[in-house]
């Protein structure tokens, strides 16, 4: 469900509209009360790692923030980036990688400003069938992947990790065509299928599968999804952006408490024309990802080593040139 950023540079050259427009809504008692806007932007429809805005959004919790929220939907995967980061929206929903690659190949003004899932839903899947337990027996066998340079790396550094030889094994671009791919047969594996998504619905629909953990084979566990902004909406947003953190936490601790209200409050938020939900495997999904959201010192919170272990990585695998300037790369919300 991503693509490899390309070309946000020169999106960067757009002029920026106005992120936070005030809206003026009648409130019981207080006459008109204004509310400023904050725009953020999905990775993709709407789904089970959304709930926390949704929820939050039902709650109110964002209009006692004073926030009127504002969801959109990319047309195009990079999107999210490139629009937080020319500021024609308050916040992107996006990936870590990503990010590395804008602030330290292109020069791009941009930075998280909270980790939403905390490391790598991507897989490599096979069909169970296809007997492929470990990288190594990628070996002579067909991998597709989502056409990005990251997903080439990562299936080098799993093969070469688990002894094997990464030139006997065959790439091939097959954009987001995952599970279709699988299905068919046209490739043995699958690089860049979600643990929450791909792999529940390909059960779902009656293909057992097997699933290879990135993080087990050299690849670093970087934040799979971020929230971005611009230095420049830092700059003169960053109480704002930060009024919207405390109510999205509080939309994560009730999606946490609480996750079959959660699931009912994304059911009648879909976008259902564009990109219906399966309410099993949603709920599966919820499962799956409550923990890889949650920590210990709040939602959102980011730590330095999977910023910089992320990045020397990227760096060795000759996704990056660079060497990035870490503390510049993300920011953490104030206790």
């Amino acid at each position: 469900m991503k693509k490899w950023t390309a070309g946000v540079l020169a999106a960067m050259m757009l002029a920026g509209c106005g992120a936070n427009e005030k809206t003026a809504i009648e409130t019981s008692g207080e006459g008109k009360k204004e509310l400023q806007e904050v725009s953020i932007m999905l990775d993709w429809y709407p789904n089970a790692v959304h709930s926390f805005l949704y929820v939050a959004d039902e709650k109110g919790y964002f209009k006692e923030e004073g926030i009127d929220l504002d969801i959109q939907f990319p047309a195009d995967p990079t999107d999210p980036i490139k629009l937080a980061a020319s500021g024609q929206v308050t916040l992107g929903i996006t990936y870590q990688p990503d990010v590395i690659v804008a602030r330290t190949e292109q020069g791009v003004g941009v930075k998280s400003v909270g980790a939403i899932v905390r490391e790598p839903l991507n897989r490599v899947v096979s069909l169970e069938e296809s007997n492929i337990q470990s990288p190594k027996d990628l070996e002579g066998k067909t991998v597709g992947y989502t056409g990005i340079p990251l997903n080439e790396s990562i299936v080098q550094t799993m093969v070469k990790e688990d002894g094997g030889d990464a030139s006997k094994v065959e790439l091939i671009d097959i954009g987001f065509e995952l599970n279709s791919t699988l299905v068919s047969k046209k490739a043995d594996a699958v690089v860049g299928a979600y643990i929450n998504h791909e792999v529940p619905l390909l059960e779902f629909e009656g293909y057992p599968t097997n699933n290879i953990d990135l993080t087990d084979y050299g690849v670093p566990s970087f934040y799979e999804l971020i929230a971005v902004t611009s230095d420049k909406t830092w700059e003169e947003e960053s109480e704002l952006i930060e009024a919207f953190w405390r109510a999205a936490e509080k939309g994560f601790d009730d999606m946490e408490a609480n996750p079959d209200e959660a699931l009912q409050i994304l059911m009648d938020n879909q976008d259902a024309a564009n990109f219906p939900l399966e309410e099993k495997v949603e709920k599966e999904s919820m499962d799956i990802l409550l923990p890889m959201m949650a920590s210990d010192e709040g939602f959102g919170y980011q730590e330095e080593k999977p910023w910089a272990d992320t990045a020397n990585w990227m760096k060795e695998s000759g996704l990056i040139k660079k060497d990035p300037n870490v503390e510049e790369l993300f920011v953490n919300m104030p206790e």
